[in-house]
């Protein structure tokens, strides 16, 4: 027999991700925010699931709806 030991794998340890702080994800978690927001307010807000009462916000967003290729009429 042989006196000699095999070395650890590096693959028995186990992987763990980077530890990621809040200060780090807050400001990509409030422009996912803004950005699902705007999507809404251009392309949703219309109709039964509309948030905003009357035709004022469409009448504003009107022509980025076509740009961005949502229907509205």
């Amino acid at each position: 027999m042989s006196d000699t030991a095999a070395a650890p794998s590096p693959l028995s340890e186990p992987i763990r991700p980077p530890a990621i702080e809040v200060r780090e994800v807050w400001p990509w978690a409030l422009l996912a925010l803004a950005l699902t927001l705007l999507l809404y307010l251009v392309g949703v807000e219309q109709g039964a699931t509309s948030v905003v009462p009357g035709q004022v916000l469409h009448e504003w967003v009107h022509d980025g709806r076509h740009l961005l290729g949502f229907p509205c009429h």
